[in-house]
């Protein structure tokens, strides 16, 4: 099922998981998948490797997996930077030969001595996918692309990728809602109406939003470093905290009535099962 319709008929919540790398096999990520289809996500989008250096075909084949033998609506990440035009109709060709019908089209991270392709940015890429058949997705990002300061021009790059055919956005990740809500008015009121589903990861331990504050350009919250110095020394403590910060910034913006709630699962489906529970009751309605 192409995403646009899940929208149309609900506000989802949808999942992200990654394709497999190091020591994850296909089977693992099979059994990943496995334990989220009981949840009925509204969708589920396997990431590509940041900086242009993955497997694009790990992410395909994971994909299939969860559309054929899962029954799941499935999303593939495919980013552009240093691709040329004939690199991308490649990648068009292997995901039809897959039977994908939805794609998120990325610009991905800038890779170290590359020679510029034909994409420079993702509203490059979004023609030639709808061109192709496919139901596509965007980014956005509630507190601006870390390369763009101006929030001003945040929304008009997130305009442009509607006007280039985007036919509904997923956030970066966020730790404060109020974010969510000051750039869901800023983009309706630039006449953004396509769905915007509100990225949302748990923090797990203080490397890793350490890490994603600066991959991401992140805000944190006090109510976030204080759970952080709290649970320092505790690991299993710090997790359980994550977790719950993520469902109530999940059960807030249910409550808001946000077109639909997508979680970074890390291949952890407790953290999918958590994120059910929390907005359940908000996005049957």
């Amino acid at each position: 099922m192409r995403i646009t319709e899940v929208f149309n008929n609900a506000k989802p919540m949808s999942f992200e998981v990654f394709p497999p790398k190091g020591q994850l096999t296909i089977d693992a990520a099979r059994s990943v998948i496995a334990e989220l289809a009981p949840l009925d996500p509204g969708f589920v989008s396997v990431t590509y490797s940041a900086g242009g250096s993955g497997n694009t075909a790990l992410t395909e084949q994971v994909a299939q997996i969860g559309q054929t033998e899962f029954n799941l609506n499935m999303m593939a990440h495919l980013t552009c930077t240093g691709a040329s035009t004939e690199d991308i109709r490649r990648h068009i060709a292997s995901l039809r030969k897959r039977g994908a019908e939805n794609v998120l089209a990325l610009r991905g991270d800038a890779v170290k001595g590359a020679c510029p392709g034909a994409f420079a940015l993702a509203r490059d890429l979004i023609p030639i996918l709808r061109e192709a058949g496919f139901c596509v997705g965007a980014a956005a990002y509630p507190e601006g692309h870390i390369d763009c300061l101006d929030d001003y021009e945040n929304i008009r790059h997130l305009k442009e990728k509607q006007d280039a055919g985007a036919q509904f956005f997923v956030t970066q990740l966020f730790f404060d809602n109020d974010f969510a809500y000051r750039f869901l008015d800023r983009a309706r009121s630039a006449n953004v109406t396509v769905p915007i589903t509100f990225g949302i990861m748990p923090f797990l331990s203080k490397s890793q939003v350490t890490r994603m504050v600066f991959m991401c350009g992140a805000s944190m919250p006090a109510p976030l470093v204080k759970l952080l110095a709290r649970y320092e020394n505790d690991p299993a403590s710090l997790r359980q905290a994550g977790i719950e910060y993520a469902c109530r910034q999940i059960d807030e913006l249910a409550r808001f009535g946000v077109d639909g709630i997508h979680v970074y699962t890390m291949n952890q489906p407790d953290i999918a099962r958590a994120a059910v529970a929390a907005a359940a009751p908000f996005l049957a309605r």
